[in-house]
């Protein structure tokens, strides 16, 4: 079977093609995503193809999918937002997501930002390049150990992150709108009012849902310490980006760090060089370095992640095949 795999980076192309040697399917990597009509129709003589985030497959693509006699929609992520499933579904399309992977990958990335802002490093580091050698005021900080660190969202991302942040001498509390069993050695689940009122660090690990609207508002702010940490590795939706901005300005918020934005196809992928950022709410936040540190949605890029993603999603299509049904289907 011939598959059209797009947003296939260089480094990851080797996973691909290495885990592709337990299925020989015919595949073809692109670094092209799935955001235009061209894009679309490189799937010409493909039956499958396997998207990733910030490839939308819109009602545009689709049709052109269906004309071009493609049946089967994989994506290697969590989340399917970038796909009109109603409409997938109306063309007749079978469609797979991956449920998880390495939650490890997501978990360091957001502790690492974390600390980041705790000790300073980014605005010490560019004073570095600056060639200031110079110990400000501004590189004091508090030691993790000396810090409640509050993860909102205890599914397996969620508590990966908390055995980390507890494993470096942390308090760490959670919520969920569920009840965590099995956590009482590294965390204590309080309620949202708690973990806002007593967290010096706030790590998001929840999903986003549509029906819910934002969990980050200004009055979700209003209620945090003062000077605390805010890190979402999460879903951009998430956050209100207007209400951070604020914070940040106002010192409300002690720092803030983003693997992703709402909206944020408009910013990550491309490269402005010298040139303005179009979206005047990202050119601000990026403006307000090193008291916000933004990374380009690059939380799954690990080598765990990328392996997990690409075998399920091999799998998914497998099972496809084979059974005409998949557990890992959209519904």
């Amino acid at each position: 079977m011939k598959v059209l795999c797009y947003g296939v980076r260089d480094v990851e192309l080797p996973i691909f093609e290495a885990c592709n040697k337990d299925f020989n399917y015919e595949i073809t990597c692109i670094p092209e995503y799935l955001n235009t009509k061209e894009s679309a129709e490189k799937a010409k003589g493909y039956e499958a193809v396997i998207l990733r985030g910030n490839c939308f497959a819109n009602k545009q693509n689709l049709d052109i999918y269906k004309e071009l006699g493609v049946k089967y929609l994989l994506t290697r992520t969590v989340g399917t937002d970038h796909i009109d499933i109603p409409y997938a579904k109306e063309l007749g399309f079978k469609m797979a997501f991956v449920p998880g992977y390495s939650p490890n990958a997501i978990a360091e990335l957001a502790v690492t930002h974390a600390m980041m802002l705790l000790r300073h490093l980014a605005y010490t580091t560019s004073q570095s390049a600056k060639k200031n050698f110079v110990v400000d005021s501004e590189m004091f900080s508090k030691e993790i150990r000396n810090c409640t660190v509050g993860i909102v969202g205890l599914g397996r991302i969620g508590r990966v992150c908390a055995q980390i942040f507890h494993g470096m001498g942390a308090t760490v509390i959670g919520e969920d709108v569920f009840q965590i069993k099995g956590i009482d050695d590294y965390a204590t689940q309080v309620s949202m009012d708690e973990l806002l009122a007593k967290s010096d660090i706030i790590s998001l690990h929840a999903p986003y849902i549509k029906e819910n609207g934002k969990v980050v508002t200004k009055e979700f702010i209003s209620k945090m310490k003062d000077g605390a940490i805010l890190v979402n590795a999460a879903r951009g939706q998430l956050v209100d980006t207007d209400a951070v901005i604020e914070a940040i300005e106002s010192g409300k918020l002690g720092g803030f760090a983003a693997d992703t934005l709402d909206g944020e196809a408009e910013l990550f992928g491309k490269n402005f060089g010298d040139k303005e950022i179009p979206n005047a709410q990202f050119a601000k936040l990026v403006s307000l370095y090193p008291k916000v540190l933004i990374s380009p949605h690059l939380g799954s890029y690990t080598d765990e992640a990328v392996k997990n993603m690409v075998e399920t999603s091999y799998q998914n299509l497998k099972d496809y095949v084979e059974t005409g049904d998949c557990k890992n289907k959209i519904k």
